[in-house]
């Protein structure tokens, strides 16, 4: 039987790997909790002490734990330690679902961010939506900046993020 992985490029050690280029630089970032969270919003932001709707494309998320919006009944809760909710279904109208290993989270930093996006998706870098969830280099993800607009994140599906650390390797800005 033909081995049908040997037309695709090994994945690199994300542990390891960077890109830097005319001052932009990409890596992976590891050890973020991330949780899905679907249904009533309010209700989740009453028991986990998150207060907000999350935020779009664009728009700059900051501290240790954020939200990010993906849809009207629908938010990516990520942080750095846990949270003190579990997963699954709860009475007051959401559910939880983790996320840690389903989405690759990639750090991208420097001045050219802006050009980036311009060139990975039909975004206007210089405004925000309410969504995260855009079409970047073909794929979908969860695009905003964290701590100031010249760093972003982007949370993509983990059996793309070989595809798309091709893509920005070969992106004229890096």
């Amino acid at each position: 039987m033909r081995n049908l992985a040997e037309k695709w490029p090994a994945a690199p050690d994300w542990t390891t790997a960077t890109l830097n280029k005319d001052g932009l630089g990409v890596r992976t970032l590891g050890g973020l909790i991330q949780l899905l969270v679907s249904g009533d919003l309010t209700a989740w932001s009453q028991a986990s002490g998150l207060a907000g709707e999350g935020v779009g494309a664009g728009a700059v998320a900051s501290g240790d734990k954020y939200m990010v919006r993906i849809a009207r009944d629908r938010v990516l809760a990520v942080g750095e330690r846990p949270f003190p909710i579990a997963a699954g279904w709860h009475e007051a109208g959401f559910a939880v679902s983790v996320m840690d290993a389903g989405l690759h989270v990639f750090e991208i930093e420097g001045p050219g961010l802006a050009s980036l996006v311009a060139r990975g998706t039909a975004l206007d870098p210089g405004q925000a939506s309410r969504s995260a969830s855009i079409l970047f280099a073909g794929v979908n993800v969860l695009f905003y900046r964290f701590g100031n607009p010249n760093r972003g994140r982007l949370h993509v599906d983990r059996g793309f993020a070989p595809y798309l650390w091709e893509w920005l390797e070969k992106s004229a800005a890096l």
